[in-house]
């Protein structure tokens, strides 16, 4: 398996990037196409390169990020999925103010060693997607449905283009979408005709939080969870996501019996920009152990 590139797992502030919380920070981060291997722990994703299918295996090495294949790749392909890995990983992104601001905090002072990147799909697109299939379901549906949409793609993510063209009837019958199907195909059918460019979302210079915000409310299936979901994935961390799963968790953490969301919001508005992240984080403090 031949190493393709790496990356030093440092953020564009020069802070610390902890590969095992990044991997771990969302259960959506390892849905079809991708898995996490845990001894020795390792990062598996299969892309889309032009015409074909490859599969990487991301792992930490000497404080780097390794990113290695089995597929020989061309220069051109090498430098997609580097584009795309580094999407993922979001390394442009700048959380030194945050772990500055975290550094003496009691309750996400251990975060700033690096535990606040929050791992992206290598597109956008995705990211709605995936999104739109947590929605009102149990999480093995979850499972199921983006299973499905990557069998659909032959083993990668599917393109918008083929999303697109697919009968509604495969949504319904095939991947047992419910309502979710319609929706998908809508968003996919918007994004080939350019009514919606979802991948600008990624460049602050083209939108606020709010237009970017505003954008994702506009989509069939995109709610104020969602939108706030996506949100963290786009690293724009003001909103918190609030659902059914947070909800609990965060009155089984504060031993409180109710909470409204504008009390949990208040409880985190002094993370400012960041209150969204300062939440999550909160929330899976225990998913892995930290050393």
């Amino acid at each position: 398996m031949q190493v393709l590139f790496d990356f030093p797992l440092v953020g564009a502030g020069g802070e610390p990037i902890s590969f095992a919380r990044t991997i771990h920070s969302h259960g959506c981060a390892r849905l079809p196409p991708a898995s996490v291997e845990q001894s020795p722990l390792r990062y598996l994703r299969r892309f889309r390169v032009g015409n074909r299918v490859v599969e990487l295996t991301l792992e930490e090495r000497g404080g780097r990020l390794i990113v290695r294949s089995p597929s020989r790749l061309g220069r051109n392909e090498v430098e997609r999925v580097r584009a795309l890995v580094a999407r993922m990983f979001r390394f442009h992104d700048d959380l030194a103010p945050f772990y500055a601001k975290i550094a003496g905090d009691k309750m996400l002072g251990w975060a700033s060693s690096g535990a606040g990147r929050i791992l992206a799909s290598p597109t956008v697109f995705e990211d709605v997607v995936k999104t739109i299939c947590t929605t009102n379901c149990a999480w093995s549906a979850t499972v199921r449905m983006t299973t499905a949409l990557v069998e659909l793609g032959g083993g990668a993510f599917p393109e918008p283009e083929l999303l697109a063209a697919t009968p509604e009837s495969w949504y319904r019958d095939a991947a047992r979408m419910g309502y979710r199907g319609p929706y998908v195909r809508s968003i996919a059918r918007d994004v080939v005709a350019g009514t919606y460019d979802l991948e600008s979302l990624t460049e602050p210079a083209r939108h606020s939080d709010e237009g970017a915000e505003e954008m994702l409310l506009a989509l069939p299936g995109i709610g104020p969870y969602g939108a706030a979901h996506v949100m963290q994935l786009l690293g724009r961390h003001r909103l918190l996501v609030l659902d059914s799963w947070t909800r609990p968790t965060y009155l089984r953490l504060t031993g409180k019996k109710r909470a409204a969301d504008s009390t949990i919001r208040r409880a985190f508005s002094r993370y400012g920009d960041f209150a969204g992240l300062a939440f999550w984080l909160f929330l899976t403090r225990d998913w892995i152990e930290e050393a």
